[in-house]
C-alpha cells in the first residue's frame, strides 16, 4: 500500500513523511477521519513506509520484499485487531469445527479490496448480522504478547488496531501501560472515523492524524482514472459522495442521472398529491437495493442543497450539472421557500437514518412521500 495509491490529501502525506524522516513519529499513532475517508489507506501506506528497505523521498520504493509483502499485507511484523462477534453455543457445535473464518485472512483482504469501507461493510462480509461485536480482553492479552516478541525480520513491529472504539473498557485499560511504554521499535496505529467514542485514556496516549475528507475534485479524478468512469458520470457522483469515496465506490455502477431524474419526478407527483405516482415511486424505490435506496435519498438532499445555493445567489458553490439547474432554479423559485427548503431536508435526513436501522422500506418511503406532499402543499384551513 502505498502513499501513491491514495487520490490527493498531498498535504496529508507529507506530514507523515515528514514525521518519519525528522524522527517526530510517536510510538502510538490515531488516524482518524470522517467515514469514507482514507484514514485506514493512508495508515497502511505508513507502515509500508515505515517497513521498506529502501524509502524513497515521498514514498516507499514499492519493489523491495518488505513492499511486495506489504501489497498482500503479508509482511510478518505487521500485526491487525479488529472487531469480532464472541463465541456462542452454535459455534462451538460439532457440526461447525472444522468450519471456522480465517479472520486475519479475511480483514487483510477486505483492507485491500475495500480500504473505503466501514463497520458496516465488515459485518456484512463475514455475516456478522444481529451479532455484538468488540475487541475482547483476550485479543487485547494477545496484543501484549505479540509485541512482547521480538520483529522477525529486525526492524519495526507494527500493530495496527482497527475500529479501536470496539475495545471494551477492560480491554482499552489492559492496553494503556503498552500503548504509554512500548518495547523498543513498536508502532501502535490506531484507525477510527469515531474517535469520539474511545476512552481518553487512550486518546491522550496517542498522537492524532487528522485524514480529511476527500475533495469533488479529488473523487472526480480518481473516478476517471482508476474506476474508468466517464467525465461526465464522475461530475455527476462526486457531489453526491460528498468526500466520502466509500459511497461514490457504490455510486459508480449506477447512473447518477437517473437518481437526479426520479427525484425530479418524485418531488412533482408529491407537490401535486398524486396518490397513484407517489405510491408507484414507494414501489420503484423498494425494489432497488438498500444502497441504491439511500443514494437515491442522498440525490434528494444534494437537490435541496443546490436550491438553497441557487436561492442565495451562490452559483459558483454549485455542484450540479448544467442540465439539472433549471429545474432547481424553479423548484426554489415557484414551490419552496426556505421554510420548506429545511423542513424536507429535515424529512430526508431522518428517512436515510432510519433507513440505516433497516426500517421497514415501504413505510419509510410511503411516510416520507406524504410527508413531502403536506410541506410542499400545505393543507388549507377554513
Amino acid at each position: 500500500m502505498l502513499f501513491s495509491s491514495i487520490p490527493g490529501l498531498e498535504e496529508v502525506k507529507e506530514k507523515i513523511v515528514q514525521a518519519v524522516k525528522n524522527n517526530h513519529l510517536a510510538h502510538a499513532l490515531l488516524f482518524h477521519g470522517p467515514e469514507g475517508s482514507a484514514n485506514l489507506k493512508m495508515a497502511l501506506a505508513l507502515a509500508t513506509y515505515t517497513l521498506c528497505q529502501q524509502p524513497g523521498i515521498s514514498d516507499s520504493c514499492g519493489t523491495c520484499p518488505s513492499c511486495q509483502k506489504m501489497s498482500r499485507l503479508v509482511h510478518p511484523d505487521m500485526n491487525f485487531v479488529f472487531p469480532l462477534v464472541g463465541e456462542s453455543k452454535e459455534d462451538e457445535d460439532e457440526d461447525n469445527k472444522g468450519k471456522k473464518t480465517d479472520f486475519p485472512s479475511s480483514f487483510r483482504t477486505f483492507a485491500i479490496e475495500t480500504p473505503f469501507g466501514n463497520v458496516s461493510d465488515w459485518i456484512y462480509k463475514n455475516n456478522f448480522e444481529k451479532k455484538q461485536l468488540n475487541i475482547s480482553k483476550a485479543a487485547a492479552k494477545q496484543i501484549i504478547k505479540t509485541l512482547s516478541l521480538k520483529s522477525f525480520e529486525g526492524g519495526y513491529k507494527i500493530m495496527l488496531i482497527w475500529s479501536p472504539e470496539y475495545l471494551n473498557p477492560t480491554s482499552a485499560n489492559s492496553l494503556l501501560k503498552i500503548l504509554e511504554e512500548p518495547p523498543a521499535k513498536t508502532l501502535f496505529i490506531l484507525v477510527t472515523s469515531h474517535p469520539e467514542q474511545l476512552l481518553t485514556t487512550i486518546l491522550s496516549r496517542t498522537q492524532k492524524i487528522m485524514v480529511r475528507a476527500f475533495t469533488d475534485e479529488e473523487v472526480m479524478q480518481h473516478l476517471i482514472q482508476a474506476h474508468h468512469v466517464s467525465r461526465e458520470a464522475a461530475m455527476q457522483i462526486a457531489p453526491l459522495a460528498d468526500g466520502n469515496m466509500r459511497e461514490a465506490y457504490r455510486m459508480v455502477d449506477q447512473v447518477a442521472d437517473e437518481f437526479t431524474r426520479l427525484v425530479r419526478d418524485w418531488f412533482r407527483a408529491c407537490y401535486s398529491v398524486n396518490v397513484n405516482d407517489m405510491l408507484d415511486f414507494v414501489d420503484k424505490f423498494s425494489s432497488k437495493d438498500k444502497e441504491a435506496q439511500k443514494s437515491l435519498l442522498l440525490s434528494g438532499i444534494n437537490v435541496i442543497r443546490e436550491v438553497m445555493l441557487d436561492k442565495s445567489q451562490l452559483a459558483e458553490l454549485m455542484r450540479s450539472i448544467e442540465s439539472d439547474r433549471e429545474f432547481i432554479h424553479n423548484l426554489g423559485v415557484h414551490v419552496l421557500d426556505e421554510e420548506k427548503l429545511m423542513a424536507i431536508y429535515q424529512a430526508l435526513n431522518e428517512s436515510h437514518y432510519h433507513l440505516e436501522r433497516n426500517a421497514n422500506v415501504r413505510i419509510v418511503f410511503a411516510d416520507l412521500s406524504f410527508r413531502l406532499a403536506r410541506i410542499m402543499r400545505p393543507m388549507q384551513t377554513a
